[in-house]
């Protein structure tokens, strides 16, 4: 199980390796971490000066920012009717159609496929409902036979 190391432990750990008590493979054995980890400390610390979790940077990194919201406005204004997929190849971003989904979500674009209209006055839009029900349950089994005739024995 992977866990965050504490402050006071990467503060040991450096402080270890600074007054040249091992090298750096020793002083992951004595801290029990792995060599990779004081490496990634030791140029944490070079990088930023600083030697907390950056849990808040890990990850991929967005293609599709926010500064690209205008844009995917003004594609969805032109052409309302351009797909996800369309939409990704237009702005020739490295991003997935997922992204311009969520993206199109947090600005308030919608995607319909035709535009509302009203109701058809010439014909119905939907079939009629249907009969009281029942009628075709019993026209569904053969006359003679019930469950219990209708079952082969097991065989012992």
């Amino acid at each position: 199980m992977r866990r965050t190391l504490s402050l006071d432990l990467r503060e040991s750990i450096v402080a270890a390796y600074d007054a040249a008590e091992g090298t750096r493979e020793e002083v992951a054995r004595r801290f029990k971490v792995s060599l990779g980890m004081v490496k990634k400390l030791l140029a944490q610390r070079a990088r930023t000066g600083d030697l907390r979790p950056r849990h808040r940077f890990s990850g991929r990194k967005p293609r599709l920012l926010p500064e690209h919201g205008p844009r995917l406005k003004a594609l969805v204004a032109r052409q309302p009717d351009l797909t996800l997929a369309e939409l990704k190849a237009r702005l020739g971003l490295g991003c997935t159609v997922a992204a311009v989904h969520w993206m199109s979500v947090k600005l308030g674009l919608t995607y319909k496929k035709r535009r509302s209209m009203r109701p058809s006055k010439t014909g119905p839009t939907s079939p009629g409902r249907g009969g009281g029900g029942g009628g075709a349950k019993a026209a569904s089994t053969r006359p003679g036979s019930s469950s219990s005739t209708s079952r082969r024995p097991r065989p012992t």
